[in-house]
């Protein structure tokens, strides 16, 4: 059993100092054989479960692109698990600046006050939602969204920077989210007991 260990550990070293000493589509293929299995037990044990792959196909093709890079050839494995922890903090960092939007050209039609007279339409039912944003982000909405104004319109009108008319549609869409999500889940139990 420990012979079979020694001589796995061998095989790895020399399938490792063949693709250093000689990167090529072959050796690295030995390599990626090696090295993905562990490397995607790695974000496993890390919780990456339905990302795992992706991660571990991400780092080994940075091995391959800095492969050059890499001076003592004995450090190979810790150089490669320092990349799988950099991309698993770059993964991470992505995951919490993602922010809970919502599409308000995809707003479902069941979200309109249907039982309100003369307010059963989108815009009425948006001007509505407008309530909790500050007057910077409703003028961006409606110029947007009711009106249909392009970014560029909005921004030459305001006499602001594109950016920071994007910036103020994306933050009223932002705030307005979880108000949207609760008022469709009402609605659908509503629409549920109905039924």
């Amino acid at each position: 059993m420990i012979a079979e260990i020694k001589s796995n550990e061998n095989r790895h070293l020399t399938i490792t100092e063949r693709f250093l000493e000689a990167p090529s589509e072959e050796s690295f293929d030995d390599l990626f054989k090696i090295f993905t299995p562990q490397l995607v037990a790695f974000f496993r044990n890390r919780g990456c479960y339905t990302t795992a792959e992706d991660l571990a196909q991400e780092v080994m093709l940075t091995v391959y692109r800095k492969a050059e890079q890499i001076r003592d050839h004995s450090l190979f494995r810790a150089w490669l698990f320092r990349i799988a922890r950099n991309t698993l903090c770059r993964h991470f960092g992505k995951q919490a600046r993602e922010v809970d939007t919502v599409d308000l050209a995809d707003v479902p039609d069941r979200l309109v006050a249907a039982d309100n007279k003369g307010a059963g339409t989108p815009a009425f039912e948006f001007l509505d939602w407008m309530a909790f944003l500050d007057s910077r982000e409703k003028e961006a909405l409606t110029l947007r969204f009711i009106e249909q104004w392009e970014y560029h319109e909005i921004a030459a009108k305001q006499g602001i920077p594109i950016g920071t008319v994007q910036w103020r549609v994306f933050s009223a869409k932002r705030k307005l989210a979880p108000y949207l999500k609760r008022v469709e889940g009402a609605r659908d139990i509503v629409t549920h007991r109905a039924a």
